[in-house]
Formats: C-alpha cells, structure tokens, sequence
C-alpha cells in the first residue's frame, strides 16, 4: 500500500486532449443512462403503494434491496477482484443487460416480496457498472481527475432522478417507468461497449488476491477515506429516497397535492446533485479534497438538520434549500472516490473503489429505513434531522486525513 498519490505507469505520449474529452462526455452520458434502474421503483413507489397495498415498511423494502443487491455485488466483486480482473468496458456492457433484465422482473412481481426480489438482483448488477466506470475514467485522467470523476459520478446522480422525470412526464404510469428505464440501461451498455476504450494511464496489471481486501482496510488513509464515504452515505440516499414523499406531503399541508410538481422538484434536486459532484470535483482538484469534503458537508449537514422546519413555510423557500442540500449532499461524494484512486494500491483500485461503495451502500440499508420510522414519531419537521449524523463523522475524519503526513503528495492544483 502506498502512502502517496498514484504514479501509475508513464504514457508513451500525453493524450489529445480531444480524445480524452470526447471520452469522458460518451463514458458519463452512457452512465447517465446505464444506472436509471436504481430509483426506478422508489419513483412510483406512491402508485405501488396503492396498487400492491403496500405498508411504509413494505415500500420501504422495496429501495432497500437494490442497496442490500449492490452491497452483496460489491462485495463478491471485491472478493473476485473483477473490478482488476476483468476488462472494465466488458464488465460494464454484460452488467447492464443483467440490471435491465432485473429491472424488468418488477412488471410481473405483483407484491413486495418478489418486487424486493427483483430490485436485490438489480442492485446486484448494477455493482458491476460503477465502480468499474469510476477506475475507468481514471485511465485517462492524472491532472484534473476530481473534475472528470466529478462530471461521472454527476452523470450518476442525473440518472437516479430520470425516473422522476419519466414519472411526471409520463402521467404516472409506473410500468412506463420500469420499461423506459430498462431500455435506457441496455442503451448505456451498448455505447460504452462501442465507444468507450481505456485511457494512456492504466492501472498495474492485478491477480486475483483475496487477501487484498485486508490490506486495502489495514491503510490508514485509506480507511480515513471510507470513514468519511461512509458519513456521506449516511446521508445521501435516505434523502433521494424519501424527499418525494416528504416534498409530497408539504405540498398536501399547503393545499397544493400535485403529483406531477413533486415529482419535477424531485428530479430538479437530483439534477443539483449532479451540478454538484461536477463543482465538488473541480473545487477538490484546486483546494484538495479533503478541505472540500469538510465544506460541503458543513453544509449539507446544515440542510438536513432544518429542512423539514421549512414544511409549512413559503414553497418557494423550501425549494431552495431542498436545491441546496442536494448540491452539497452530493458535492463531497466524488472526493471520497478520487481519494480512494489516490490512496489505494495502485493494482487494486477497483477493488478499493468497490469496497468502499460496498461498506457504503450497506450502511445505506440503515438510514432508509431510520427516516420513515423517525417521520411516525417525530414527524417529517424533525424526521431528516437523523441524516446529520453522517456529515458531523465524515468532517472528523477528513479534519485526520488533513493533517496526516503524505510523501509526495501532489499540490492540489496537480491532482
């Protein structure tokens, strides 16, 4: 393990920058489409609810088993080290016809057990589309990684609000939404198998080394990087799953009850998101991630503790901080992942990424259901304020990264 940044294997020549700009614009909007089935489910959870009889518990299970299927992914990954093993555009293109044909099982489940069933699948396969993505864009990216990763993960963050999209654009027709997401999914994978290469830096060649994932953990600066992932996962997809509902029932309190407006502001949050995992990555390359991290959960953390108390206060007001959560929730996210390509074993850091995602999207399982059980009984005014919880962690933990001592480290501006 080392302890500074990558020094890889030197380039015969410096890419075009054309070349690795065209790559990077083909790689995140393949992305944008391939991981859409994620929120799939959770977008019309309202209507499953009422078709399927569904219970908040039992709505509940259906978002948490794409998290619970990414986690038993990642980790078998992780233990196969596929992510290193395996050509990343291969593994990609195979993974998305496994996550669309499980996205597709939704149609014919007809309750919450077999739907848990198939969103677990789903989230199984998607396992083998990001991390793979993220090691590689990194290919092609030494200087400015943070912006390029942060542009990815971006991509990421705008295909989980699509089928909120989809669901107002399409009258709320639930299986619109599973099939039209599935066909986006498949469409990713065809265009990263025919567009997308790997880059002039790749990473040293790996074999399959189970006791990797001890060594990965044994590193301090690399386990400081997945405490802070982990704070930041706290967070962030307990509120993409239930601002919807949240956004719902203030809209109910002020007299408005409009399906489709939510469904627009829940997607316009999701596409903040995006905007801000692209900023947070090029603010990380020229300040350094750690300081980044620090500031966005500040004030993420900030946002989730006071958003419900803005329920019954003017719309427009909620709005924008709703906006502005989830521009900072997201922001610190891409510092985690580019820290991880920084800091791990150069031979392993598809491993590392997957591992980290795999710890990550476990303690996911945690919130999502935490969040619904506080709304019964604190309400939706103090029911988010859980979620603070993980910024307050991942700031002590990147305060540590700070201040340890790295040889070699690049100047942020070099990143």
């Amino acid at each position: 393990m080392t302890a500074g940044r990558p020094v890889g294997r030197a380039p015969a020549r410096r890419p075009a920058g054309g070349t690795r700009l065209r790559t990077l614009l083909v790689l995140s909007g393949s992305l944008l489409l391939l991981k859409t089935t994620w929120f799939s489910a959770t977008a019309v959870i309202p209507q499953l609810r009422q078709e399927w009889g569904l219970t908040t518990g039992a709505a509940a299970w259906l978002t948490v088993s794409v998290q619970w299927g990414f986690v038993a992914g990642a980790v078998l990954s992780a233990a196969l080290v596929l992510s290193d093993v395996l050509p990343p555009v291969r593994l990609i293109f195979l993974s998305s016809l496994g996550t669309a044909a499980a996205n597709l099982a939704l149609l014919f489940a007809g309750g919450a057990l077999a739907g848990g069933a198939a969103r677990f699948a789903t989230g199984l396969c998607i396992a083998g589309v990001y991390p793979p993505a993220l090691k590689l864009i990194s290919t092609w990216y030494r200087h400015g990684r943070g912006a390029a990763m942060g542009a990815m993960v971006g991509a990421l963050s705008l295909s989980a609000g699509v089928p909120h999209l989809i669901n107002g654009l399409g009258g709320l027709n639930w299986r619109t939404v599973i099939v039209a997401t599935s066909l986006l999914t498949v469409a990713g994978g065809v265009i990263t198998l025919a567009a997308v290469r790997e880059g002039p830096h790749p990473f040293p060649a790996a074999v399959l080394d189970s006791g990797q994932v001890r060594r990965i953990l044994r590193d301090r600066g690399t386990r400081l990087a997945m405490i802070g992932y982990l704070g930041h996962m706290w967070e962030l997809y307990a509120m993409w799953t239930w601002f919807l509902l949240f956004f719902s029932a203030a809209l109910r309190a002020q007299g408005t009850g409009s399906p489709v407006l939510a469904a627009y502001v829940t997607f316009a949050v999701f596409a903040s998101a995006a905007l801000g995992n692209h900023t947070g990555g090029v603010l990380g390359d020229r300040f350094g991630r750690e300081r980044t991290a620090i500031a966005m959960m500040a004030l993420s953390g900030t946002c989730s503790a006071c958003v419900g108390l803005l329920a019954g206060g003017p719309l427009w007001l909620l709005v924008a901080v709703s906006l502005v959560w989830g521009y900072s929730a997201a922001g610190d996210s891409v510092q985690f992942s580019a820290l991880a390509t920084e800091l791990a074993d150069q031979s392993y850091v598809g491993t590392a990424l997957t591992l980290q995602m795999a710890f990550g999207f476990l303690l996911t399982g945690v919130t999502i259901w935490l969040v619904p059980l506080a709304e019964q009984v604190v309400g939706w005014r103090w029911a988010f304020a859980v979620l603070a919880a993980g910024p307050v962690a991942g700031i002590v933990a990147m305060r540590r990264l700070l201040r340890q001592a790295r040889p070699g480290l690049d100047p942020p501006e070099a990143r």
